[in-house]
């Protein structure tokens, strides 16, 4: 079988099980977190899609605990579908893994091939490229927030976006909902703006935000353009907004938002951390 190794265990996240279950503990009970660790409860299940942060834990960690801990309330679902952004440049515009296990310091997580290759039916545009996942952080990091719910009973697929236009996301979205059926789960993995100052990108995010929780994928796909935001994974949002859409999703709902100014005390230079359920 196909092993896929961690790429940013040790920077990151913690390299070793016993640390990272307790990283991933802080980041709930952090100052900035939801304040307790979760508890699973059965549902029913309303999360269609999540928008979640992927940069080190230290600094946005305990801003995309408020996501997980939103989802330890919803009940497992069937099936998890992660869009990530590729900031490496590797393999083709948009890339989806079939089959496989992707090896963390918290066990391996099998792709869900079946899934997959359903999506694969739907979406031509999505090529079967691993090459695009061996150094891409922006899916990884989501795992062990998983993991820590659900142990490693869970099966995902993983879609890699370099194309991120608003035609190309809507495909994705379309070919994603068509494939779960209603049966999953979403997980649009983003940081908002990048590297300016903490008022200049509250001021970008600000409008980020609204937009998503319009749902109105045509809309971010405005403010990205016109604001000249430097949202890395704008694509894998606008494309989690129509699949929750088709899924039924209503509404949206920011949990929380922060930046790494929050954290660290300098505000001169920030990146903005976000994170959203769209539910029934």
């Amino acid at each position: 079988m196909k092993m896929r190794r961690p790429c940013q265990a040790g920077a990151f996240y913690p390299r070793s099980s016993g640390a990272l279950r307790s990283e991933v503990e802080r980041c709930f009970t952090h100052r900035l977190g939801p304040g307790a660790l979760p508890k699973i409860s059965d549902g029913p299940r309303q999360i269609m899609a999540m928008v979640c942060p992927h940069a080190g834990y230290m600094y946005s960690g305990p801003v995309a605990a408020h996501a997980y801990a939103r989802l330890a309330t919803d009940g497992k679902p069937d099936h998890i579908v992660i869009l990530g952004p590729n900031h490496t440049g590797y393999g083709s515009g948009l890339s989806m893994m079939t089959e496989g296990v992707w090896d963390m310091p918290m066990g391996g997580v099998q792709v869900d091939s079946e899934l997959a290759q359903r999506i694969a039916r739907f979406a031509k545009l999505i090529d079967v490229d691993e090459s695009a996942h061996k150094y891409e952080h922006s899916i990884e990091v989501q795992l062990p927030f998983l993991q820590y719910l659900y142990g490693s009973e869970f099966k995902f697929v993983p879609i890699c976006m370099m194309m991120q236009d608003l035609e190309t996301s809507r495909e994705v979205g379309d070919a994603v909902a068509m494939a779960l059926e209603g049966r999953g789960l979403i997980i649009a993995s983003t940081d908002l703006t990048h590297y300016e100052p903490q008022g200049s990108a509250e001021k970008k995010d600000r409008m980020v935000i609204d937009a998503i929780t319009r749902l109105d994928e045509a809309g971010l796909a405005s403010v990205i353009d016109a604001q000249s935001v430097s949202m890395c994974g704008y694509g894998p949002v606008m494309a989690a907004i129509v699949a929750a859409k088709r899924l039924d999703a209503a509404r949206a709902e920011l949990l929380k938002y922060a930046t790494s100014g929050d954290v660290t005390g300098d505000a001169s230079q920030v990146v903005g951390y976000a994170s959203a359920v769209l539910i029934r």
